[in-house]
């Protein structure tokens, strides 16, 4: 899966890319590619499907939260942090009600994890302060991925990423080195049980990456 907060004239082809890379190292996996839009757009871009070159023809599926129905984001505590980019009417009011179904959970760790990346996905169409009220602030710091962050300085990037968009803040932190505690973070985030999809999301690592990562932990736990 690949997120993306605005539309790009690139993604068909990186899409394409992405497969071409994926095959030479796994010719015989299968491979679904989904693009999911997080933000509102009027762009045409977000309903592109397929990369067209000369003969070449590759398809991939696309979703655009805002289309979805809320309701289905309460299903799985994994999916919880994007209810508020869903096709709700009232973003705020859907923030408090994921913010009910939180703490609500019993484990604590996956409890604070899933505020963590509640908080960083919502600053995508809420402002700071909103979601500060709404969420606590002492659930979040329970987090493995807030408290690595925060030692690692890429809560910088973090507090970038809900003011000025979350892809920009997040790459900026693994930019400036912190592609070995972003592996770490996946480790923990993997251990919890976390989606792929939010972990790609959250440490800016690659889909095939994380796979590695979930095969050789899970290699560990067979020994």
């Amino acid at each position: 899966m690949t997120f993306q907060t605005s539309s790009k004239a690139d993604i068909s082809f990186r899409m394409n890319d992405y497969r071409l890379r994926a095959y030479r190292k796994f010719p015989h996996k299968q491979m679904r590619q989904v693009v999911i839009y997080l933000k509102p757009t009027d762009s045409e871009l977000v309903y592109q499907t397929e990369f067209v070159l000369e003969n070449s023809l590759h398809r991939f599926e696309v979703i655009r939260l805002w289309e979805q129905p809320t309701e289905v984001f309460f299903n799985s505590p994994g999916l919880l942090p994007f209810a508020a980019l869903s096709q709700t009417k009232d973003q705020t009011r859907t923030l408090e009600e994921v913010a009910q179904v939180i703490e609500a959970l019993n484990d604590t760790r996956i409890r604070s994890n899933v505020a963590a990346s509640t908080a960083v996905l919502a600053g995508l169409v809420l402002n700071k302060d909103v979601i500060k009220r709404i969420l606590r602030s002492d659930i979040m710091r329970e987090s493995v991925i807030y408290q690595d962050i925060l030692q690692e300085g890429l809560a910088q990037g973090i507090e970038q990423g809900i003011e000025q968009g979350i892809e920009q803040g997040l790459e900026q932190g693994i930019e400036q080195g912190f592609e070995q505690k972003a592996q770490e973070i996946a480790i923990n985030m993997l251990n919890e049980g976390v989606a792929i999809a939010l972990i790609v999301r959250v440490t800016g690592l690659a889909v095939e990456q994380v796979q590695q990562l979930q095969a050789k932990t899970r290699g560990n736990q067979a020994e």
